[in-house]
């Protein structure tokens, strides 16, 4: 099979862990004999710095083009320590979203046997832990109208969906669930914001198309209590952009390590794989970088955006030889000899 994809690296620690996806997917493309045409584009702050946009319209025809996209990270401290600043890495992050259409983001939390006890809840709270999050991408807070009055010293961000945009997000959630076990929890706080109410209403209207998923409604506060306490009573739950912004990092430390969980955004244009993590820029250029949550990534892409499961179950193999056998970065190693970024990408494409 040829695959297309476009590769956006983006800021601190991305080039370097995407490197190692990379790696990882053409040692799989000599194994099961495919082609990968690699493009990459900028996106963040390094495309600020050779263009002025943090998502230029260069890197959107990539996209456009490509048959997946493999994103790394995108922040820099130049612009995190400047609440000034007039353009962003992270307004490209909302404009990518926003021109391919991902409005679905695809967030898996479960747990390594191997690394079970790394976690910072007990082993018998998180064991059988394996739920996905379906978080709204492109609308609510952070695409509402937004801005300043009485001389500044009033601010507003607001909050608006429409039922179409919460249809096509529940309607992935309600098939998902349908291979799963059949179990849907829509997260919202219907007891106080219409917007809310409006989620619970779309969703209920939408229970009788789906009759064998068995559908919960929970607040948001009262999920982000359950999620530290029994996460493994979860399987599929759908939420709005701000809630599910903040439910899925709270839900990846489970697993031991930002480092170790993927994502998908699901669009309207094309999808895209990153990791969980951020850009992480104190680490970028030491060879320190979790390169697993990448290569993760990977292997969702290869699973969703090709069809490739016996591929995309071969990156997952080796990626928990890997942690089995202590093949790891220094985030994982404990006491242990930790490895460096390259090297345990090399490790990985070798036992490929």
């Amino acid at each position: 099979m040829k695959l297309n994809i476009a590769l956006l690296a983006g800021d601190g620690i991305g080039p370097e862990v995407i490197a190692q996806a990379v790696k990882v997917c053409d040692a799989i493309a000599v194994k099961y004999k495919h082609e990968i045409n690699w493009t990459s584009a900028l996106t963040g702050a390094c495309a600020i710095d050779d263009c002025g946009e943090p998502y230029p319209d260069s890197t959107h025809e990539v996209c456009l083009a490509a048959d997946a996209v493999l994103f790394g990270a995108i922040g820099h401290p130049k612009y995190d320590n400047d609440p000034k600043a007039k353009v962003r890495p992270e307004q490209g992050l909302l404009k990518m979203r926003q021109k391919l259409g991902l409005f679905a983001n695809v967030r898996p939390t479960f747990t390594f046997p191997s690394l079970i006890d790394n976690s910072p809840l007990k082993r018998e709270r998180i064991e059988g832990t394996d739920l996905i999050i379906l978080r709204e991408l492109t609308g609510g807070i952070y695409f509402g109208e937004r801005g300043r009055k009485d001389d500044g010293n009033t601010a507003f961000d607001t909050c608006t969906y429409t039922r179409a945009e919460i249809q096509r997000l529940a309607k992935l959630g309600f098939e998902l669930a349908m291979t799963r076990s059949k179990r849907l929890c829509c997260v919202d706080k219907a007891n106080v914001l219409e917007s809310s109410r409006l989620w619970r209403e779309t969703v209920q209207d939408m229970e009788k198309d789906y009759p064998e998923v068995t559908v919960a409604y929970e607040f948001v506060d009262a999920v982000a209590m359950r999620l530290v306490q029994w996460p493994n009573s979860y399987d599929v739950l759908i939420t709005e952009n701000l809630f599910g912004d903040i439910l899925t990092d709270e839900a990846s430390v489970i697993s031991g390590s930002m480092g170790l969980m993927p994502s998908a955004s699901k669009g309207l244009h094309t999808s895209l794989y990153e990791p969980i993590h951020g850009s992480y820029p104190q680490a970028a250029g030491k060879d320190i970088a979790n390169p697993l949550a990448t290569v993760l990534s990977a292997a969702m892409m290869l699973e969703d955006a090709f069809g490739l499961q016996a591929e995309a179950d071969a990156i997952r193999e080796v990626v928990n030889k890997s942690l089995a056998d202590g093949i790891v970065t220094e985030d994982l190693s404990g006491k242990n000899k930790a490895y460096g970024t390259n090297a345990v990408g090399d490790w990985l494409a070798k036992n490929i």
